[in-house]
């Protein structure tokens, strides 16, 4: 009984979080309440027994990519008000290809069945933690995906320090090859002094 009013207390929250993310009208209340959706999607799955996951989620998603979001969205000179003006006459393609989307899951959900022949999962041996187990699976069989992902993130975080880096203007730049191209005679100058004719 516990376990079941945890559970709808986590998903209500997740549910509501998720729908307040994409409704409120400051960025940066979106970002707060995506923080708040992350930590109960964390408590589901520790319902679940993956503890493991919850802690990766709030380590990762929480700890570094929703802060980031907030620092960016706080740092960034935008004016939101302006990017509003033109999202009105998008949204029935945004209906219209999440429909599509929405469709492509009920056809796959509905017609999942398990291929004959097939060997049903094993449980997990009670020697082995889940973390061991996720581990194991994730950098046997899984290792060429999750290098992939790896480097697509990678791509994926250039791409935006590119996108997001402009010049201002009277700002200095360091210019790194003309300083390693400089001599000692454009660098440094040695006056002789006489005593008495000193600063």
């Amino acid at each position: 009984m516990l376990a079941s009013l945890a559970f709808y207390l986590f998903a209500g929250i997740t549910l509501l979080s998720a729908v307040m993310v994409i409704t409120a009208r400051n960025p940066v209340h979106s970002v707060l309440f995506l923080i708040l959706a992350f930590f109960n999607a964390a408590g589901l799955f520790v319902l679940l027994g993956a503890e493991f996951v919850a802690m990766i989620l709030v380590i990762v998603y929480v700890g570094a990519v929703a802060v980031l979001f907030l620092f960016v969205v706080m740092m960034l000179d935008m004016s939101f008000a302006d990017l509003r003006k033109g999202a009105m006459k998008y949204v029935p393609v945004g209906i219209l290809a999440g429909g599509i989307l929405l469709a492509e899951l009920i056809v796959v959900f509905g017609a999942w069945a398990m291929k004959d022949g097939a060997e049903p999962v094993q449980p997990i041996p009670a020697d082995i933690t889940n973390t061991e187990a996720l581990g194991r699976v994730l950098y046997t069989e899984y290792i060429l995906a999750f290098q992939v992902s790896g480097l697509i993130l990678l791509v994926a975080m250039i791409g935006a320090i590119v996108l997001t880096h402009r010049r201002r203007p009277g700002v200095q730049r360091q210019k790194v090859a003309d300083q390693q191209a400089r001599t000692t005679h454009e660098s440094m100058e040695v006056q002789k002094v006489t005593p008495g004719t000193g600063v």
